[in-house]
């Protein structure tokens, strides 16, 4: 059977990304220079005229399971905040887009245990490319007294980009994320064209200029592009065995 355009090349895009992932994770952890901390303050930002709301604190009427799109999301909403349900993995958008602007805000447990990237791990995927941990991360994580490689932190592209500072609060209390997501264009023999750009605000505070990536995020080896269209926003049920993070006031403004 022919596949679609886009779904054949997101099926070739997976196929490389397993085969291309050699070596060891450590090859890609960078642990110096460490990001300032500075003041942040997190950001309430309400959803503008035209937005698309994610999130509410109401349902999850807007996202489905990324492992089987056919499939409800299945995490926890209670008390008006989303949290992550680990056992039923990653969720995504039910849209897909291209460029956007973003907001969320994200909780670590007050009582999180553990240390580094087992402490509050989570991510925002801003565009997915398929089942799993595929796409561009933006990553989420405990930011407070928790050292970790600096390009896995939170605030950074994971694996790519070191955020330009440490606005992040303690556990316990809310953090925002802003985001100006400008999709990757590609040429008619697949080759890129334009790379994905991205501008993230940290509770206020930028920590990614209008940066250039190198491709999607990749655990092990370094990034490469693979053609892609239009794309779903994925949230992260990493693995970790700390306590799972929570969500609220998600909306997306799509840009023209």
């Amino acid at each position: 059977m022919k596949l679609p355009l886009l779904t054949a090349a997101l099926f070739s895009f997976s196929m490389a990304a397993h085969a291309q992932q050699t070596g060891k994770p450590e090859d890609t952890e960078v642990w110096k220079p460490v990001p300032k901390i500075v003041r942040g303050k997190l950001k309430t930002t309400p959803p503008p005229s035209g937005a698309i709301v994610l999130f509410d604190g109401k349902n999850l009427n807007e996202w489905v399971s990324a492992d089987d799109r056919t499939q409800p999301a299945q995490w926890t909403v209670a008390d008006g905040l989303l949290t992550v349900d680990k056992p039923k993995g990653n969720i995504e958008t039910k849209r897909t887009f291209i460029n956007y602007r973003l907001h969320l805000e994200w909780r670590v447990p007050a009582d999180i245990i553990g240390q580094g990237q087992v402490r509050g791990n989570s991510g925002v995927f801003l565009a997915s490319l398929g089942k799993g941990d595929l796409g561009y991360e933006l990553q989420i994580l405990d930011p407070y007294q928790n050292p970790t490689y600096v390009n896995g932190m939170a605030g950074s592209i994971y694996k790519q980009r070191i955020p330009l500072a440490n606005p992040g609060r303690q556990p316990g209390e809310w953090q925002s994320y802003d985001v100006v997501w400008i999709a990757p264009t590609f040429k008619p023999d697949g080759s890129v064209l334009t790379p994905a750009r991205v501008t993230v605000q940290f509770n206020g505070v930028t920590v990614q200029k209008n940066v250039a990536l190198a491709g999607p995020t990749r655990y092990i080896g370094p990034p490469q592009y693979e053609a892609h269209g239009a794309a779903p926003i994925k949230l992260q049920s990493h693995g970790d065995p700390s306590a799972p993070i929570s969500f609220r006031n998600i909306w997306v403004q799509e840009l023209k």
